[in-house]
């Protein structure tokens, strides 16, 4: 018999109390672990389908592992130094773009960039911001994504991790299905399901999207000769995970930086908008709907705000919690809701229908009497008996 749900609902409390403490306690020393398990539950699905070639699960480890690696050292020598270099350039060319912004707007209208114009002072202090914050920025942001913890040990770390927990991951599932409640099983398979589902939606898709544009967005500016281009698609691929900011933003600064590198030559400006035209079509009409799909159940400010609080919570390993646990809080939500409006609590009582009173009553036949074959007598059947 299940406990009573007071009592469960103490458990699963104390349970998840216990969670958060351990990841406030030891979030910098799960960290490596967090990413290694992260990097298998993207990796599995590509597992699987290595496995119904013909592969081993062994052998589509090692395969994923390679390429993996193989990938990882290309970015790391060629687009990571790349795009930190050009990065470090835009922070220091800020307060001169927008220098010549201000020579600019001053030449067509000197009556609102005066001396004591308070939009002249709000771009000056603004360029200044940028330059002496920027670099300070960038500091914190890379030393707060690597160095939690040594990075040598980090590195070695997270494909360990992720070789291992990828090589198990179906029998690490069937193991933790094992642990389940009994009486609960059924309802917590489902809920994961749909949490599975939500996150493969979402994450693994939106994620596949980011990549595909920041791609393409990096290469199409650098190609057409646009100064911090792989920034600027970097910066746009990596907002895309949030409808229309990505496109604004990114698509914003390369056109201010086109109208900035290429004023007067209209047709190179023309073209580093259609760069960003043809990505949000693409983005819109093939991306967005073959990858993540039309409804996923997590709504980009639900995201945002999860990546906020356990970011500030727990840092750096909180964000990459933030997701999973945002998604399972979505998912439980949506359940609790459904459980609320079928029960006597929202609906009340008179929409529970009376019970049907009435009763069938069926008669049995009379009894008959019969006759005894020797004697000739008639025999009657004792009270309360019934003919056959």
């Amino acid at each position: 018999m299940a406990l009573p749900v007071r009592q469960q609902m103490k458990y699963w409390g104390i349970a998840a109390a216990l969670f958060l403490v351990v990841l406030w306690g030891l979030g910098n020393v799960i960290l490596p672990f967090l990413v290694g398990g992260a990097v298998a539950y993207f990796m599995d699905p590509v597992a699987d389908r290595l496995e119904r070639t013909g592969l081993s699960r062994t052998a589509a480890t090692a395969v994923i592992s390679i390429v993996a690696v193989v990938v990882f050292v290309l970015a790391a020598l060629l687009v990571i130094p790349t795009l930190v270099r050009q990065l470090a350039q835009l922070i220091n060319t800020a307060p001169t773009i927008l220098g010549q912004l201000q020579t600019f707007l001053a030449d067509r209208f000197p009556t609102i960039m005066d001396n004591e114009s308070v939009l002249r002072e709000t771009l000056a202090s603004i360029g200044e911001m940028i330059r002496s914050r920027g670099g300070e920025l960038v500091t914190k942001v890379l030393s707060s994504a690597m160095g939690v913890v040594n990075f040598v040990v980090f590195i070695v770390v997270v494909p360990v991790v992720a070789f291992y927990m990828l090589l198990d991951w179906d029998k690490m599932i069937a193991k933790i299905d094992g642990w389940l409640p009994r009486d609960h099983a059924p309802t917590i398979r489902r809920l994961a399901s749909e949490i599975d589902r939500v996150l493969a939606g979402f994450v693994r898709g939106q994620v596949l999207v980011c990549v595909i544009l920041g791609v393409y967005y990096s290469v199409a500016l650098a190609l057409a000769g646009l100064n911090f281009g792989l920034v600027v698609g970097a910066i746009a691929g990596f907002l895309t995970f949030i409808p229309y900011v990505g496109a604004l933003v990114g698509g914003g600064l390369a056109i201010g930086l086109a109208m900035f590198q290429f004023w007067g030559n209209w047709w190179m400006i023309a073209l580093i908008w259609a760069i960003f035209q043809s990505g949000q079509f693409v983005e819109g009409n093939i991306l967005t709907p073959k990858l993540v799909g039309s409804s996923v159940g997590l709504h980009p400010v639900w995201l945002l705000f999860a990546l906020s609080a356990f970011g500030t919570l727990f840092g750096f390993a909180g964000m990459l919690v933030a997701v999973p646990v945002a998604a399972a809080l979505g998912v439980i939500a949506r359940f609790l809701i459904t459980q609320y409006t079928e029960s006597k609590l929202y609906n009340g009582l008179d929409s529970v229908p009376e019970p049907d009173l009435r009763v069938e009553v069926t008669l049995a036949p009379e009894p008959r009497p019969r006759l005894e074959p020797e004697t000739g007598a008639v025999i009657l059947p004792p009270p309360g008996h019934t003919a056959p």
